[in-house]
């Protein structure tokens, strides 16, 4: 008798689970609000409504954006440098993705690395222009009609085309009732969903709007960036730059990265580093490496901006009923943003459809994405570490430049730090696998070689001197 009461109740127990777990999940009829209409909100939307599909799933999508990337300057702009890797668009050719011409501002053939000790061409490993440079928005301001299309434009309309809808409604905070969140308007109405993927980015006010919830979510560490546009003919970009994105590591306090990004009549220039300024920028402009490649007098600069990027990863970037994608979440240090979105943002659709939307859910099959690119960005930091160690020594950036250089000129020898300068730069690989190559016996015994060719060399130009 005992054994039976007991078994009942469990089976209670176990029914109850059941009904609370299956409250969790989407079903015909459920609404999905993502916050943010760039990569990650598109892809998010995109595969979303791909998925559902497949399993007869009918569902109603909302993306949430104020944005209409159809606009030159800030109304379309998405703060971001606008490269999209090798590997990134061989994922997307294979889902389907083909980014048309229309988009593609230019096809990048080679990365042009210049430090103060002289340059070195880094040709595409693959020999092919699957490297893109494009804008985000619609260009920069005065850009005027533009015959370019938005990347994040196009990624949107994938995903209205499968069903996803635009508001343009400007939300101003979410509470959560009776377990479910709503979206507070401007017009004072609100609106109830099943799901909210936010996919805002962190120079988006809306990460504000999560304090009082019931998530607890964790605001990511953020250091600013600058981007500026300078605007010439299309002819003298492509004369100046060429197909290259030309890469900066030299010896200025507080910079950590910097590059030239050539985009049809425009070139677009990245800078990374501790507390940029105004002082920063000039002094980078003006280095003799720069001017001697980029004349920055003789063109002039026509849009700039210092966005937020994301530095370290929220530890829990889910709730029931809520995930966070893109770099409002889990991002790829300093490269490869777009690429992370998409990771990210396919995994979370994966989840909601076939897994469930609890925080359970999230946790088994959302979080392991996000994990994975956390823990490969422990590794990048230790690899752009050494920048500092560039940074100090005059003779080893000399060493790197003579490697590369010799790697270049003798197409058979093994590119062991081609590749690395490539990888890091390009962020085609993950950060694991080159620091896997930056210890591989080959890559060392090839450093050691040119280490002792520089250093003889030396000697024998102090005993000529």
């Amino acid at each position: 008798m005992k054994l039976s009461s007991e078994s009942s109740m469990l089976d209670s127990f176990a029914s109850l689970a059941n009904e609370e777990n299956s409250g969790l999940t989407l079903s015909n009829g459920s609404r999905v609000a993502i916050i943010g209409g760039g990569p990650a909100g598109s892809f998010f939307s995109f595969f979303l409504l791909k998925m559902a599909a497949a399993v007869d799933l009918e569902i109603e999508v909302d993306i949430y954006d104020p944005r209409s990337f159809g606009h030159c300057g800030p109304a379309g702009c998405n703060h971001c440098g606008g490269i999209v890797s090798e590997s990134l668009v061989q994922i997307l050719a294979a889902e389907g993705i083909n980014l048309p011409s229309t988009v593609v501002q230019r096809g990048i053939e080679s990365y042009l690395v210049h430090m103060d000790v002289g340059s070195v061409a880094i040709q595409n490993q693959a020999g092919e222009q699957r490297i893109a440079a494009l804008y985000r928005g619609n260009g920069p301001r005065e850009g005027g009609e533009s015959r370019w299309e938005s990347f994040d434009g196009y990624l949107q309309g994938l995903a209205t085309h499968k069903g996803a809808g635009v508001v343009r409604k400007l939300i101003t905070g979410v509470d959560w009732r009776e377990g479910y969140p709503w979206l507070r308007f401007a017009d004072q109405s609100e609106s109830r969903y099943d799901l909210v993927a936010v996919a805002a980015g962190v120079n988006s006010n809306f990460l504000n709007m999560l304090d009082g919830t019931p998530a607890g979510f964790e605001p990511p560490c953020t250091t600013r960036t600058y981007v500026c546009e300078f605007k010439s003919s299309e002819a003298e970009i492509l004369r100046i730059l060429g197909n290259s994105v030309h890469v900066f590591l030299l010896p200025i306090p507080r910079l950590e990265f910097a590059a030239i990004i050539p985009k049809g009549e425009f070139a677009t220039v990245v800078m990374l580093g501790d507390d940029l300024d105004q002082e920063l920028v000039h002094t980078f402009l003006n280095d003799p490496a720069v001017r001697a490649c980029f004349p920055t007098d003789a063109v002039p600069c026509v849009c700039s901006c210092s966005p937020l990027i994301n530095m370290g990863a929220r530890k829990r970037p889910y709730a029931d009923r809520m995930v966070l994608i893109g770099d409002s979440g889990v991002t790829r240090l300093y490269k490869d943003g777009i690429g992370a979105a998409f990771r990210t943002a396919k995994a979370a659709a994966s989840t909601a459809v076939f897994q469930g939307i609890s925080e359970e859910a999230f946790r088994k099959s959302f979080w392991p994405a996000c994990r994975a690119i956390t823990r490969d960005n422990a590794i990048g930091k230790l690899m752009f570490g050494t920048t500092d160690i560039l940074k100090r020594f005059h003779f080893l950036r000399r060493v790197i430049l003579r490697m590369a250089a010799r790697e270049q000129a003798l197409r058979s020898r093994k590119p062991h730090m081609s590749s690395l300068l490539w990888n890091m730069f390009t962020g085609s690989a993950p950060y694991t696998e080159i620091f896997i190559g930056a210890v591989h016996p080959g890559f060392i015994g090839n450093l050691v070689l040119n280490f002792a060719a520089n250093a003889w060399r030396g000697l024998q130009w102090k005993k000529v001197s």
